[in-house]
C-alpha cells in the first residue's frame, strides 16, 4: 500500500499525544495557558516529523480556505485544537471540566424521545468533542447512550481515560464489523428506549469497505453506508449530532434528519447516495463553522484498499 493510501485504522492517531498525562497533571496543577506553552514545542516537533497527518491537515484546510474570505490559520492550529480536545477530554474524565460552559441546541429531540420511550440512531463525526455527549448522558438519567466505537487503533488513550475515570469505558461498544448478534443486542437497547451513537465520517473497517460518494467540500468524498444500514434495521428515529467549540465554549447541536430509514431493495445504492449526500452537507456546514475541529488527519477524499492486517492493530 502506498503512503496516501493507507485506511484510517492502519495509522496510530494518537502517537502524537503519547505524553497527555504529563501535559493533563500541568494543565490540572498550573492551568490551561502553561499547558499550552508545552504543548506547542511538542505539536512542532510532530507536524514536522509526521509527513502523512501534516499533508492531510493542509489539503483540508485548503478546501475550507475555497468557502471563506478570511485567513485560514495553519497546520500547528489545527493540531492545537485536537490536543486542547484530548485535554477537555481528560478533564472531563478526571471531573475538572465546567459542563455549565456548554451549549445545548437541539436537545429537546432527544429529551421528548426519551419521555415517549422512543429510542433512536445518532449519526456523528469526528468533529469537536463528543465526550460531552456521553458525559451529559450520564447525568440524565433518563437518557442513554451507546457508542459504537474501533478502539483497537486507541487503546492506549482509552485505557488512559480509564484510569481518570472507570465509567468512561461503560457505554462504549468495540465494533469492527456489524454481526447479526450486535445488530440484535442494539435493537433491544433501542427498542427500551435507549440510543445508539455512530460515526458517519470514516469508512468501515473492512476488507472492501461499502462506501457512498458525496461532494464534501468541493469533492468527491467516501462516506460510509453502514449507520444508513444500522438504521434500516433499527428502524428507528435517526438524528444528527455535531460538537464544536467557539472559542471558550462547546455547543452539541442535535439535529432530526429522518422518522425513519427504509432502504429499498431496488434502487438501494441512489437511496444511501442520498442519505451520504445530506449527512455530508450537514457535516460541512459545521466544519465551516468550525474548521479547526475537524480531526481526521488522513487523506478523507482517497478510497484507500484496507489490508486485513490493518484491522487488529
Amino acid at each position: 500500500m502506498t503512503a496516501r493510501s493507507l485506511h484510517w485504522a492502519s495509522i496510530n492517531e494518537i502517537s502524537f499525544v503519547g505524553g497527555m498525562r504529563l501535559l493533563f497533571w500541568i494543565a490540572r496543577v498550573f492551568g490551561r495557558w502553561p499547558f499550552r506553552v508545552v504543548l506547542y514545542p511538542v505539536l512542532g516537533w510532530y507536524v514536522l516529523s509526521k509527513p502523512r497527518p501534516r499533508r492531510a491537515s493542509q489539503a483540508y484546510l485548503r478546501r475550507v480556505a475555497g468557502y471563506t474570505s478570511s485567513a485560514m490559520p495553519g497546520v500547528l492550529r489545527h493540531f492545537a485544537a485536537f490536543g486542547e480536545s484530548i485535554l477537555d477530554k481528560m478533564l472531563l474524565w478526571g471531573g475538572l471540566f465546567k459542563l455549565d460552559t456548554v451549549d445545548l441546541h437541539g436537545s429537546e429531540l432527544i429529551a421528548d424521545a426519551a419521555a415517549a420511550g422512543r429510542g433512536g440512531l445518532l449519526i456523528c463525526a469526528h468533529l469537536g468533542n463528543l465526550e460531552l455527549c456521553r458525559v451529559l448522558s450520564r447525568q440524565r438519567p433518563d437518557i442513554k447512550m451507546t457508542v459504537l466505537v474501533h478502539t483497537k487503533h486507541a487503546k492506549a488513550f482509552n485505557d488512559m481515560l480509564a484510569r481518570l475515570n472507570p465509567e468512561s469505558q461503560l457505554n462504549l461498544m468495540q465494533v469492527t464489523e456489524m454481526s447479526p448478534a450486535t445488530a440484535i443486542l442494539l435493537s433491544e437497547r433501542v427498542a427500551r428506549g435507549e440510543f445508539v451513537v455512530i460515526a458517519g465520517d470514516r469508512v468501515p473497517v473492512s476488507h472492501n469497505p461499502r462506501v457512498a460518494l458525496a461532494d464534501f467540500l468541493g469533492e468527491p468524498a467516501p462516506f460510509p453506508v453502514g449507520p444508513y444500514v444500522l438504521a434500516n434495521i433499527l428502524q428507528c428515529p435517526v438524528f444528527l449530532l455535531f460538537s464544536i467549540r467557539q472559542g471558550r465554549r462547546y455547543a452539541l447541536h442535535f439535529e432530526a434528519f429522518r422518522d425513519v430509514v427504509r432502504i429499498p431493495r431496488q434502487g438501494r445504492e441512489a437511496a444511501f447516495q442520498q442519505l451520504a449526500n445530506d449527512y455530508a452537507r450537514r457535516l460541512e456546514h459545521y466544519c465551516l463553522r468550525a474548521p479547526l475541529e475537524w480531526f481526521n488527519f488522513y487523506d478523507f477524499w482517497h478510497l484507500p484498499k484496507l489490508e486485513r492486517s490493518d484491522a487488529s492493530r
